[in-house]
């Protein structure tokens, strides 16, 4: 071994690691037991040593540049070599814990998350899953999820990107919704139906139309910018509403309308931070969602071919 190329200090490289994890430098601190500003000398002295900047300072929070990104495999690997050595040093057997941001829109987080995580605590207690409820997209560079489920082909080189299938989506509604206003056997049934709108009501209306629906902004007899509120209108029988099938098929309380005629497909991305993928509980949380996901978009091609 070259022992004088080694010319940094452990100390300052399991700061740097711990303030790439945590993402800011109060939470590496906090999780090393040291003062923010012990930390912060530590990461600035590998910079030195190292000659590279590692992090650019924005506020509060530290924004990993492309040299961090670079090394920061290495350093993972070099903080598990670490880890396992202390394990086997105590006899202990080696642990996943810690804590895995997941981001994803307001109906996934309320509908197919828990399942996920209720699974998580019997499998790896010591996984604690964040959940980032948004429908915004979360920037994966400045750490707000580790893993974001997408619906959105994503075009970032430096992320690991994963497609998991395409969900299936159409108009649902109650029985007793159907009884009242159905038969709905052709799209020309649907002329007076009442819909519960989303987003624009324009471009709700005009969206229905490109698909051959007969409807106007009369036909709306509710609306909401949130998915949960939409589907919650729905599932009391108040209008028509849209959703994937994956989600219906959590629910007893709706039938697809129109199936075969009214159905929409788009892709289900599973998106993490190239760097974070080798993270042994990241992948391990990211490979989960992968299996939850797959059988959760098998449930809702069913309830789609049985209507």
């Amino acid at each position: 071994m070259n022992w004088q190329a080694i010319t940094f200090d452990w100390n300052q490289v399991r700061a740097f690691l711990a303030t790439l994890e945590e993402g800011s430098l109060s939470a590496a601190a906090r999780a090393l037991n040291l003062t923010q500003p012990t930390l912060g000398r530590q990461v600035a002295a590998l910079e030195d040593a190292l000659g590279v900047t590692l992090f650019e300072r924005s506020g509060r929070q530290v924004i990993p540049t492309a040299a961090a990104l670079e090394v920061a495999e290495h350093v993972r690997e070099m903080g598990e070599a670490a880890a396992r050595f202390s394990l086997a040093a105590s006899g202990q057997s080696q642990s996943i814990e810690g804590t895995v941001k997941i981001s994803a829109t307001e109906m996934y987080s309320m509908l197919v998350l828990p399942d996920l995580i209720e699974q998580m605590r019997i499998d790896h207690p010591g996984i604690v899953v964040d959940v980032v409820s948004t429908n915004a997209l979360s920037d994966l560079r400045r750490r707000e999820a580790d893993i974001a489920i997408r619906n959105a082909d994503p075009s970032d080189p430096d992320m690991i990107a994963r497609r998991v299938g395409n969900e299936e989506g159409g108009m649902f509604a109650t029985a007793a919704f159907v009884a009242k206003y159905g038969p709905f056997n052709t799209l020309g049934d649907l002329a007076n139906a009442p819909f519960i709108g989303f987003g624009s009501d324009a471009r709700f209306v005009e969206e229905l139309n490109a698909r051959n629906v007969p409807v106007c902004e009369g036909n709306l007899v509710a609306r909401s910018d949130s998915h949960l509120v939409h589907w919650e209108l729905t599932k009391r029988g108040i209008g028509i509403g849209v959703n994937g099938s994956d989600m219906a098929a959590l629910s007893n309380e709706v039938v697809p309308v129109l199936p075969e005629v009214l159905k929409f497909e788009f892709p289900v991305w599973l998106v993490a931070p190239r760097e974070l993928k080798t993270n042994r509980r990241v992948r391990l949380v990211f490979d989960a969602l992968v299996q939850h996901l797959g059988k959760l978009q098998n449930a809702g091609k069913k309830l789609h071919k049985s209507a």
